[in-house]
């Protein structure tokens, strides 16, 4: 979905002039930000697509990690990969198994004691991480037909 498109449909939410008014800007402006951008002047580079060439530009995910936590939520990037043959579904099956096995452990491990330390909460969440990552890189190479990327990923480190 293009950004002028995320902006059109959230007008189903909320109405343009409420969030002009919040915004202190023109009415005019933000259904601008919900049209097409084109050469005869329609459209207009919308809050989204600056803050999208500010990651660029500066490389930070911590932006895009950031503004997930505001909404409640967690930044999981999704691995690199193409599909260009090779399906081996058992093993990457077999490899998400593991990994959550390895998560629970440290689960238990941490809780032994009954008390959680930050430092034990940061090893969770990173395994937890690597989980959704591994996992969302399985589910894209199903829907391309290609799990070769996950195993070549997983050599070069990026597991639990």
């Amino acid at each position: 979905m293009d950004s002028h498109e995320v902006f059109k449909k959230s007008f189903e939410k909320t109405s343009p002039k409420a969030i002009a008014g919040e915004l202190g800007v023109s009415l005019s402006l933000v259904y601008k930000w919900a049209q097409e951008q084109s050469d005869n002047g329609s459209g207009s580079r919308n809050p989204l697509d600056r803050l999208l060439e500010i990651i660029r530009l500066t490389g930070e995910k911590d932006i895009v990690e950031w503004l997930c936590q505001e909404c409640g939520g967690y930044f999981v990037q999704n691995p690199a990969q193409s599909s260009e043959g090779g399906y081996e579904v058992l093993p990457a099956t077999s490899e998400i198994i593991d990994q959550f096995s390895k998560l629970l452990r440290r689960i238990s491990e941490s809780a032994f004691d009954h008390s959680i330390t930050p430092e034990e909460a940061d090893t969770i969440r990173e395994s937890w991480e690597k989980l959704k990552r591994y996992t969302e890189g399985f589910v894209r190479c199903c829907e391309e037909g290609d799990l070769e990327a996950i195993a070549a990923a997983e050599k070069q480190g990026e597991g639990l």
